[in-house]
This record gives structure tokens, C-alpha cells and sequence, in this order.
């Protein structure tokens, strides 16, 4: 029988960050119109060798991540960020995608952080007109910075939720601070309609996993992966039907696993833990959403049903219209009978 086609197969995209989604063409083109100098680590055609499980990793992985960001100075930059993230997930057969954005880090170049929420939300529904592809957005404060300035982002993003705002997230070095700090900007987020969604459970252990249940009560988790160093953790996620945002070429890429074959996909797949495999930055990590799938197909053995039901978790989690769900998980029962 055939292999087939991961690209071909619907699914949703739940955990990509906005400067990490470039592409490496563009981020070249943009440096030299703006004569940035880019490191040779963000010039020279392969991905960066980074291992951010220590400080110092981390803010080269940050610094890097810094660099490319200055190069997005204007509405037109925006523009094409958001239009070519989009045509990059539709060649990897992506239907819905929620991409992640602090709009704080664009603000200053962008006339402050309210024309930078609107120039983002107008990239986005121009991406929606050209490319086909239904787009949200994931507002994420920073956990770097102080908890008044995730409230004032919670409110922002529950201002815009009519025009294409899903949830609120919590990015960055989840070593620094406590979830519990930014407990009343996820209250404020889900009181306005928006699914929590921080990070946790990548660079440090099970504990960030449950003080994002228990203090932010996430309705997802950007990783979460570590979960799978705790059997009760596990069962606690599958029976409240959490869904992890695995993004196994990154969690390689950060040193939190050696090689694919150790993130732990099939530890959280047999705990019945819904997971959303997810690029992350392909930017820095080097490849985009059908990669991911074709890790869990070569590394870990799963087979085109599990895969279709991995495509199913992903569109499940999803903040979609009703409609739209069901003709994706329809569409993903066509690609299964594909022979």
C-alpha cells in the first residue's frame, strides 16, 4: 500500500509563534533592506545549533529569536509575515491555525501597542482573503515581565475578540516567576471568552505543568511534554481532556530530548492525553507542521490511523466554529480512505 501523503492530511495548527513562523528567505531579504546584521546562526541556510536547558542556552535561543523580530518594522513587514505563515501551513495541509503573538515586542515600531494589535489583526484577515486559510490569534504575555503588564494584554485581547482573538497565553523562559503570578490576567482572559493557553512542561518538569491546571486552569498547555515523568499528571490531563501542544522537532532542538525517538509522544498517547502537534518556530528549529507528523510516523511508529487521530485532537482543541470542525474531521476520515 501507498504511504500517505502527511501534507494531504487535515489538521489544525495550535502552537506557532509569530516571528518564529518567517521564513528564512524572508528574514534575509529583510535584514539586508534594513541593514541588520544577522549571526551567522540566522544566515547560514541551516537551522542553529542551540541547547537552551540552561540560562545561558536560553538567552542565546532569545537573542537570536531578538534579532530577527527588529527586522519587522512596518505594516507591509507584518503583512507578509502573516500571508507567507499562512502558505507555508497550507502546503502542510493545515486547515485552521492559531498563531501566537506578544504585541508588545512590535509596538514601538509599530505606533504602540493598540495600532500593533490592529496592524496584526488586519494581516491576519488579508492572509484569511488570499490564502483560504481560517487564521486566529493566541495573544501570550511574557512571563519576563511584570504580571500588571499580562492584565493589560488579558484586556487588550478580550477587546479584540470579535475580530479573530481565541486565547491568552504565557510565553518565554518558563524557569522565571510563578504561573500563580499571572493568575488574575488568565481570569480577566477567560471571563472575556478566551481559552487559556500557557506554556508549561518543556523546560522544567511536572510541577509547571500542574501550577498551570491549578493556577491558571489551562484549557491547553503550549508543550507539556515533561507530564510524562508523572503517571498521575498524565491521568489528570486525560481525564480533564487538556490538550498538550507537542512540538517535537523544538523539544529536540532546545535539548530538552536528545533525538526524536525521545520525546515522549507515545507515553502521552497511551495515557489518552489529547495532544496538537505544533511547529513551534520553524524559523529557528527548521521545519514546519507536516514535519511533525512525519517524526510521530518515523520515530515513533504510528501508523496513518493513530496519525488521523492525532489530526483529530488537534481540530477537537481548536477553537472552531462548529461547521468547521466537522467538515476538517470529515475530511480527515477521507484522507484515511484514501488508498
Amino acid at each position: 500500500m501507498a504511504v500517505r501523503d502527511l501534507r494531504a492530511l487535515p489538521k489544525a495548527h495550535l502552537h506557532l509563534h509569530f516571528t518564529g513562523s518567517m521564513r528564512p528567505s524572508t528574514l534575509m531579504e529583510l535584514a539586508d533592506k534594513y541593514g541588520v546584521h544577522l549571526p551567522a546562526a540566522l544566515s547560514g541556510g541551516e537551522p542553529p545549533k542551540l541547547r537552551a536547558t540552561d540560562e545561558r542556552g536560553w538567552f542565546r535561543f532569545q537573542r537570536l529569536y531578538d534579532i530577527a523580530r527588529s527586522c519587522l518594522r512596518s505594516p507591509e513587514d507584518i503583512r507578509r509575515l502573516v500571508r507567507e505563515a499562512a502558505e507555508e501551513d497550507v502546503r502542510d495541509g493545515s486547515r485552521w491555525l492559531e498563531i501566537q503573538v506578544d504585541p508588545t515586542s512590535y509596538a514601538p515600531r509599530l505606533g504602540g501597542l493598540i495600532p500593533a494589535m490592529e496592524i496584526i489583526l488586519d494581516a491576519m484577515e488579508d492572509a484569511v482573503r488570499t490564502t483560504g486559510l481560517d487564521m486566529r490569534l493566541v495573544v501570550a504575555a511574557n512571563r519576563m515581565k511584570h504580571p500588571l503588564d499580562a492584565r493589560t494584554l488579558a484586556r487588550l485581547a478580550v477587546r479584540f475578540r470579535d475580530r479573530g482573538i481565541v486565547g491568552f497565553g504565557l510565553s518565554n523562559d518558563e524557569r522565571r516567576g510563578f504561573a500563580r503570578d499571572f493568575d488574575r490576567a488568565f481570569a480577566i482572559a477567560r471571563q472575556g471568552g478566551l481559552l487559556a493557553a500557557p506554556h508549561g512542561g518543556e523546560l522544567t518538569g511536572p510541577g509547571s505543568v500542574r501550577d498551570c491546571l491549578d493556577d491558571l486552569h489551562a484549557s491547553r498547555l503550549g508543550h507539556g511534554v515533561r507530564a510524562a515523568e508523572d503517571p498521575k499528571l498524565l491521568a489528570r490531563l486525560a481525564a480533564k481532556k487538556v490538550t498538550c501542544e507537542v512540538c517535537p522537532a523544538s523539544n529536540v532542538a532546545l535539548g530538552v530530548y536528545d533525538k526524536p525517538e525521545d520525546v515522549p509522544l507515545r507515553t502521552l498517547w497511551d495515557a489518552g492525553v489529547p495532544m496538537a502537534l505544533g511547529a513551534d518556530d520553524p524559523l529557528l528549529f527548521g521545519s514546519r507542521l507536516a514535519a511533525q507528523y512525519a517524526i510521530a510516523r518515523e520515530a515513533h511508529g504510528f501508523t496513518d490511523p493513530e496519525l488521523a487521530e492525532l489530526a483529530r485532537q488537534s481540530v477537537h482543541a481548536a477553537a472552531m466554529p462548529v461547521e468547521v470542525r466537522e467538515k476538517v474531521l470529515a475530511d480527515i476520515d477521507s484522507w484515511l480512505g484514501e488508498a
